[in-house]
Order: structure tokens, then C-alpha cells, then sequence
């Protein structure tokens, strides 16, 4: 992800976002607004972290998004590719 602004759909981040930290309002992630800086010092305010610890927890947690990402357009594309070979 980009280090100023997390990229793609808001509406979804926001939803992992609250899986993995579970303190955040709805108001916290408003005013996030899809910015990276401000989720890493919501991190830090929330959970009583030091800013190096709440940007390893950001990092691993980023990581772990785009690899699943990443899974979930590799499963697609053998699923397509399972339907057109089931059709012929």
C-alpha cells in the first residue's frame, strides 16, 4: 500500500480495519479518511503504542492485506478459468 494513502476501496479498508482493531469508531475512521499518517496515530492513541510499534503492527497488517489481495485475484482467475473449461 502507499505510504501516505491507503489505496483502493475505502468502504472495504475500513471494514478490515475495524476486524483488526476493534476500537475504532466509526467517527475515528471518518476522520482517517483513507489516510495513512492519521490511522497510524489512531493506532498509537487507541492501543497505547509507541509510534515504531503501531508502525510495525501498520506494516505487518498492510503485508498481510495485499498478500490476501493478491490470493483472492489469483483464486479468481482459476475459478474463471474452471467455469469456461466446464462450459466447453
Amino acid at each position: 500500500m502507499n505510504k501516505d494513502t491507503l489505496k483502493g476501496d475505502w468502504k472495504l479498508i475500513k471494514g478490515k480495519i475495524k476486524e483488526k482493531w476493534g476500537k475504532f469508531t466509526d467517527d475515528d475512521l471518518t476522520e482517517i479518511n483513507g489516510k495513512r499518517e492519521q490511522l497510524l496515530g489512531k493506532i498509537q492513541k487507541k492501543y497505547g503504542l509507541a509510534k515504531e510499534e503501531a508502525e510495525q503492527e501498520l506494516d505487518e497488517w498492510e503485508k498481510r492485506s495485499e498478500n490476501h489481495s493478491i490470493n483472492e485475484e489469483v483464486n479468481e482467475s482459476e475459478d474463471e478459468r474452471e467455469i469456461r473449461h466446464t462450459k466447453h
